[in-house]
């Protein structure tokens, strides 16, 4: 049910994802949906989980044996096909408040960034400074991989070569982090 789901939101958009579509989707009535999923807010639980765990797998899968700038276009690739790919399920991930340490929605984030993690220790981070690293590398391509699959570059300059400065740029940013004093970020 919630990979019939997952797919529907990635054609139609998960905005437009609904109960009475996912039914009409996997040819049950409405109501015989409440047996499997309680509520749209459980729907959406599900698919968010289903799709932190796709990407963690694939960004995972992709920076095996990597280091450096190369595990971080790979990570940031994975990233970006993965939204190009599943745009509605990844969506999904989007403005969801955990319940608590244990939700599954929770687990499921915290392992969609370890490949992250990952490339960024290899970038010798303070540990101090890994919580702002993540949320800076995360919101750099995960901007970029949404204005892409939104249509929100309308230039005649290749997406793909953005991608790759934008790749470059972290890069260097992440050297020269690693090089300073943490207490110098904060003045």
């Amino acid at each position: 049910m919630v990979a019939a789901a997952a797919e529907l939101a990635d054609e139609i958009g998960f905005s437009e994802l609904t109960m009475n579509r996912l039914a009409e989707r996997v040819g049950v009535r409405a109501p015989s949906l409440y047996k499997h999923i309680a509520s749209q807010d459980d729907l959406h639980r599900r698919i968010a989980a289903v799709a932190f765990d796709e990407a963690a797998d694939a960004i995972g899968t992709a920076i095996q044996g990597r280091a450096g700038r190369d595990a971080l276009a790979a990570a940031a690739g994975a990233l970006r096909d993965y939204v190009l790919t599943h745009p509605g399920r990844y969506a999904a991930t989007l403005g969801l408040t955990p319940t608590g340490p244990d939700d599954p929605i929770m687990l499921a984030s915290r392992r969609g960034m370890g490949p992250f993690e990952a490339v960024l220790r290899g970038y010798d981070i303070d540990p101090r400074e890994m919580t702002h690293a993540l949320r800076a590398v995360r919101s750099v391509f995960h901007g970029f991989a949404n204005l892409q699959a939104s249509g929100g570059f309308q230039w005649s300059t290749d997406v793909g070569e953005s991608f790759e400065y934008l790749i470059d740029f972290v890069d260097r940013g992440l050297r020269s982090a690693a090089g300073a004093d943490p207490a110098d970020h904060h003045r």
